[in-house]
Order: structure tokens, then C-alpha cells, then sequence
């Protein structure tokens, strides 16, 4: 029975992986482009981990955060671009 459950949720799993691509590749075909990143917590600063946590839905810190890419994109097309 365990190799059942086991097969299922791995099925399950594959599914839900091959949608979430199908998904994306749709939403970027038809939609606007867009990005997705893991951003961490910065070092010495968890002792502000509920509000790192809360900038994920505010307004004004995504509005600060479109901001700063439309201002590196124009920078990039002038051909400026920083090595780091």
C-alpha cells in the first residue's frame, strides 16, 4: 500500500510541475514577460525577519522594486552596463 501512496504522490508531484511550466510558458507567450527570484533575508537582519517577510505584498516597496528595474533596463539599453 505504501508503494501505491508512494506512485501517487509522485505522480502528483509531475503533474503539478509539467502544469506550472505549460502555465508560465502560456503567460509569457500571451501576457507580459515577467521574473521570478528568491531574495533572502540579508545577514545580520533577522532580527527583521517579519518585516522582510511583509515586503513581499507591499505596494510600496514593489512599486520602489519596478522602479529600480525599469531604471537598470534603461541603463543596459545605453549600453552602461556595470561588471560586477
Amino acid at each position: 500500500m505504501a508503494k501505491v501512496k508512494k506512485w501517487i504522490e509522485s505522480r502528483t508531484k509531475k503533474a503539478e510541475d509539467e502544469y506550472d511550466e505549460a502555465k508560465r510558458e502560456f503567460e509569457m507567450a500571451v501576457g507580459k514577460p515577467f521574473i521570478n527570484f528568491k531574495v533572502e533575508l540579508p545577514e545580520g537582519f533577522e532580527d527583521l525577519r517579519t518585516q522582510f517577510l511583509s515586503l513581499e505584498n507591499d505596494a510600496d516597496f514593489l512599486r520602489e522594486l519596478h522602479d529600480l528595474i525599469k531604471k537598470r533596463l534603461v541603463y543596459e539599453k545605453r549600453g552602461l552596463r556595470r561588471t560586477s
